[in-house]
């Protein structure tokens, strides 16, 4: 697909081909490009179908694209403008591959990671609202405190945030992983590094990511032909819990209050659940590639 091997690792890549099989003839959404790795999969093991990729990273768009797919920069909020765009009128499958590509985390200038120096950037595409420099040196403690807590789910959100304030200025990731470092008891720090949960809170809070996944779940819900599938590989709880709920909500009919006689809210079924319990990778992948052993995969199809 003319990206380099290393460029991103595509996690459990057999089951999602495995879930999409049964769809070849249809267009299948990768609305998480990366590397190109699960595109290239199911174009290998679905011949009859093609592939509308996007990616809100420009530096994910392939070198040689592949005739049978399309690429697209963008994020999960425009894909009804995109399928209009190119003439689709629904999708036989969809796929989400949440979270950070390795491109992103390997390479130090995007400012991802809190083992490799780099500016506060942290935006996986120009559309993002603003840079991680931003939040960190200009946000009040307060605001900070709060993403810290609810997006990095981290206990001394409050000490972590007052210690961003006091070193202010703050000139780049090393110096940031120190503050948060500094501010986490020794006895109580994370393992494999203090700072990953304020690293992850600062990355949700740059690229919004919590909300685009919530209207991106809704545009691929409704964009699915009948028992077209909705494939999401979430890599923490908060976007595993958005991934749940939307697939829970989707399969019940009635939401009336028990006590009315009949039913006045006319809702119907979206959804059938077909992962009761979300997939995990299996310990030869997650020895092979240790950035899968987070990795939840959940699957419903349209009824």
């Amino acid at each position: 697909m003319g990206r380099p091997p290393q460029y991103h690792r595509p996690v459990m890549v057999d089951r999602v081909v495995s879930w999409l099989l049964p769809l070849d003839g249809g267009v299948i959404l990768d609305a998480t490009y990366g590397g190109g790795g699960h595109t290239e999969a199911i174009l290998a093991a679905l011949p009859a179908s093609r592939v509308l990729a996007i990616d809100r990273d420009p530096d994910a768009r392939p070198q040689r694209p592949h005739p049978r797919m399309a690429f697209h920069t963008a994020d999960f909020r425009s894909l009804d403008e995109l399928l209009e765009r190119e003439g689709v009128d629904d999708l036989a499958g969809a796929l989400f591959d949440l979270g950070v590509s390795s491109h992103q985390l390997d390479v130090g200038e995007r400012g991802f990671s809190y083992r490799r120096q780099g500016p506060l950037d942290m935006r996986m595409g120009p559309d993002a609202g603003w840079t991680a420099d931003e939040v960190v040196n200009r946000w009040n403690e307060e605001e900070i405190a709060r993403i810290i807590r609810e997006y990095g789910e981290e206990r001394f959100a409050r000490r972590i945030a007052r210690a961003i304030v006091g070193a202010r200025p703050i000139r780049d990731t090393t110096h940031l992983a120190d503050v948060v470092a500094g501010a986490v008891p020794p006895g109580r720090r994370d393992r494999p590094h203090p700072a990953r949960r304020t690293f992850q809170a600062i990355r949700i809070a740059v690229n919004d990511e919590l909300a685009a996944l919530t209207e991106g779940l809704e545009l691929a819900v409704r964009l699915l032909r009948s028992e077209g599938r909705l494939i999401v590989i979430s890599y923490h709880s908060l976007e595993d819990r958005i991934v749940k709920q939307r697939f829970a909500a989707g399969a019940r009919d009635c939401i009336c209050p028990p006590e009315l006689p009949v039913c006045v809210c006319d809702r119907i079924t979206e959804l059938r659940i077909l992962t009761r319990r979300p997939e995990i990778p299996s310990l030869s992948a997650i020895e092979d590639n240790p950035r899968a052993r987070s990795a939840r995969l959940r699957v419903a199809e349209r009824i």
